[in-house]
């Protein structure tokens, strides 16, 4: 276990035994998740010609690996992260280079490409989840823990960004971009699981069962980050697209709309270092609603923009409270969870974000032709106020006190 350190920085998360070697190997694994959208898309239009059935395999992938996340997570506390991650690993990246393989060669019916889609998805191995717990279990000091979080979400930001742009690359010499995926997932899972940080971490089954009373306190603690976890995904889940519809309504090309995303990104990644380097004095459970509210009026007023640059300041301005909001989000659920049951929780936060993400993007799709643009973009920053406020009084409890010394409850109470 980590000692507590006096005021630490980043690289303090870093001189914990074995986190390099730890978080590099997760960042391998998690860097298929931001190449396996495009790369199993463009196998599939590939291999079926068709745009619709290409649309409808992600669909079917994308659901079941967002909403069986818990029950995978699950798995992952009762059993350990090593006795599940291996299988679920090899299983996923088997059944996901499969799916490349059946669609390098045109002609393979759509109906089995989508199975081997719904298979390999519900076999994801959640290695987000997993990542924030076993931080959860090893690090004591709460500064630091708030460091690797804040970490985490930049590092995720950083592989999202890239992993279109690594499939773009791969795409020219190596057609199948999704059996790269396979590797890297089985890979990367494989080092982490076998890693001595890992080691130590005990499966839940080992531990005392919680009482059913601290079960549903525990649950109604775990709303607040849940529900503000939802609407950050559906607001941020809108951007894309509205972004998008403003490029094409103003007779800019399909570039810019990259570079106004790139803002969004630059934005979250600067306030999630921001927000972890900060040793705040407010509750988390304080801050979370205004974080939220921060990003909602930051998104309303970017529908306001006459022009394109002051749309991408509006939008980084957004992106500023988007890692913050979800860092909070985690390191919330990773209080609230009981004994055994952190991986649970951090799913349950990831589960609301994807979930949201997806339905912002579909909403704004529905809405965007037949409302002005700026109302649009009003109502998806009215999305996150409104989940900033129904989580203050959603909170429910609050969450177990600071492990030990090494977490003060008058200045970390998360």
């Amino acid at each position: 276990m980590s000692a507590p350190t006096p005021r630490p920085s980043y690289a303090a998360f870093f001189r914990i035994p074995h986190t390099r070697h730890t978080f590099t190997a997760a960042l391998i694994g998690r860097l298929s998740y931001g190449m396996v959208s495009l790369a199993v898309m463009l196998s599939v239009t590939e291999a079926t010609g068709s745009y619709a059935a290409a649309g409808t395999v992600m669909a079917l992938f994308g659901a079941t690996s967002v909403l069986l996340s818990p029950v995978r997570a699950a798995l992952i506390d009762r059993h350990g992260p090593r006795r599940a991650l291996i299988p679920m690993a090899s299983l996923y990246a088997t059944l996901l280079a499969t799916l490349a393989t059946a669609a390098w060669r045109p002609g393979t019916p759509a109906p089995a490409l989508g199975a081997l889609a719904v298979t390999a998805g519900a076999c994801t191995p959640p290695l987000g989840p997993t990542v924030r717990a076993l931080w959860g279990e090893v690090i004591e000091d709460n500064r630091v823990l708030q460091r690797a979080y804040s970490l985490d979400g930049i590092a995720e930001e950083i592989l999202f960004v890239s992993g279109p742009l690594l499939v773009g690359a791969v795409v020219q010499f190596a057609p199948p971009a999704a059996a790269l995926c396979a590797l890297l997932v089985w890979t990367g899972t494989l080092a982490f699981a076998l890693s001595p940080a890992v080691a130590g971490v005990r499966p839940a089954v080992t531990k005392p069962v919680a009482r059913s009373g601290r079960r549903f306190r525990d649950g109604r603690a775990l709303l607040q980050p849940v529900v503000v976890a939802a609407g950050v995904g559906l607001s941020v889940g809108a951007v894309d697209l509205l972004v998008m519809a403003y490029a094409t309504r103003h007779h800019h090309g399909n570039d810019v709309v990259a570079w106004v995303l790139a803002a969004l990104s630059l934005g979250s990644a600067l306030g999630g270092l921001l927000n972890g380097a900060v040793d705040w004095r407010t509750p988390a459970r304080a801050r979370l609603p205004l974080l939220a509210g921060g990003l909602g009026l930051a998104l309303s007023a970017a529908g306001l923009a006459p022009g394109l640059g002051t749309l991408t300041v509006a939008v980084a301005c957004a992106g500023f409270f988007v890692a913050p909001a979800l860092t909070t989000s985690y390191l919330i659920a990773d209080e609230a969870a009981p004994p055994g049951r952190r991986t649970q929780a951090g799913a349950w936060v990831n589960t609301a974000v994807n979930a949201g993400s997806a339905s912002g993007t579909a909403g704004a799709g529905l809405l965007v032709g037949h409302l002005p643009l700026g109302l649009c973009f009003a109502l998806s920053g009215t999305v996150a106020v409104a989940a900033g406020l129904l989580s203050v009084r959603r909170a429910g409890p609050r969450p177990r006190g600071a492990r030990g010394t090494a977490r003060p409850a008058t200045d970390y109470p998360q």
